[in-house]
């Protein structure tokens, strides 16, 4: 990873994760990769997900609980015209914002953190509430069946890429076709591009 895009600053990095809806996660039976999108709370420390406590997701994860974890949102797509005048295709890029993340997957035993996780969870996923606490007694049997994992994390890299590293000729044309575009995601990337020219 270019250094120039390299994000390392936890609260930035935090922010993105408490925000996202969703990761990627990827894991192996040691022999066959396979990646499966999950909605996930991170709680600061650890990332919880959910799921079945049977099926194909589960059996690898209990023969080979190392996994990666990726998170992306992306941003305008950049044509390669909004930064060249040479009409090469290479210029062509989308802007994002990405943190990959290697770790270890524990299965949570203890109906305690159970209930902190689903309940994290909701708190991100429906912040208006209008459901039962997972403390009531209605939930124990789902609790049972539902498996709660958090993946430990071993190692995380940030990847913000806005335009850091282009010329200012260049750098600008694209904000000039961003600016004639006009959505609503090209007015939150010029946002990003501004700020990301910033801190370098």
């Amino acid at each position: 990873m270019k250094q120039i895009f390299e994000i390392k600053d936890k609260n930035i990095i935090d922010k993105m994760m408490l925000q996202s809806e969703y990761g990627t996660l990827a894991l192996s039976d040691g022999e066959v990769p396979y990646s499966v999108p999950v909605n996930f709370v991170y709680d600061g420390k650890v990332i919880y997900f959910h799921g079945s406590q049977n099926g194909r997701k589960m059996k690898m994860l209990r023969a080979h609980p190392k996994v990666s974890f990726s998170i992306v949102e992306s941003f305008s797509l950049i044509a390669s015209y909004f930064s060249s005048t040479e009409e090469l295709a290479c210029p062509a890029t989308q802007f994002f914002k990405s943190i990959s993340i290697d770790g270890e997957v524990n299965i949570v035993e203890k109906k305690e953190e159970k209930v902190k996780a689903l309940t994290l969870l909701m708190q991100k996923l429906q912040p208006e509430g209008g459901y039962k606490p997972f403390n009531d007694a209605v939930y124990e049997k789902m609790l049972k069946a539902t498996a709660v994992l958090k993946i430990e994390i071993k190692e995380l890299r940030a990847k913000f890429k806005f335009g850091q590293h282009l010329d200012e000729t260049r750098f600008n044309m694209i904000i000039s076709h961003l600016e004639s575009r006009a959505t609503n995601v090209d007015k939150e990337t010029i946002e990003m591009m501004k700020l990301q020219r910033k801190i370098i």
